[in-house]
């Protein structure tokens, strides 16, 4: 469990770097066939939150962890990186209160 650990680690700093606003990591093992781990973030603009995918895109290649898919990136309004056990959602913050996934994850 401690390399997972160390990669929300990564993943969180470099959300928190490009200033991501409030970063929530949500354990969803046992709830998720998909991911053990949600990491939720969001950006005030379009360049911002393509800003933070790069960062955490960099940071996991850095570490030789390479994603497996990544969504939504054109838009920039919610995209999605798959990195096998951890999904991270980076939202504009419009959409992540919209969605609110925090909401549907953490009552479970």
């Amino acid at each position: 469990m401690q390399d997972i650990d160390n990669q929300v680690e990564l993943i969180v700093k470099a959300c928190e770097d490009k200033k991501g606003i409030d970063v929530k990591v949500i354990d969803v093992s046992g709830r998720s066939s998909v991911a053990d781990k949600f990491i939720i973030v969001s950006g005030n603009s379009a360049p911002q939150v393509k800003a933070i995918s790069d960062a955490v895109e960099e940071a996991m290649d850095k570490d030789n962890r390479p994603n497996f898919i990544r969504e939504g990136y054109s838009d920039a309004k919610w995209i999605l990186l798959d990195y096998d056990n951890i999904l991270v959602h980076i939202f504009h913050k419009d959409e992540r209160e919209f969605y609110d996934l925090e909401r549907l994850w953490e009552a479970n």
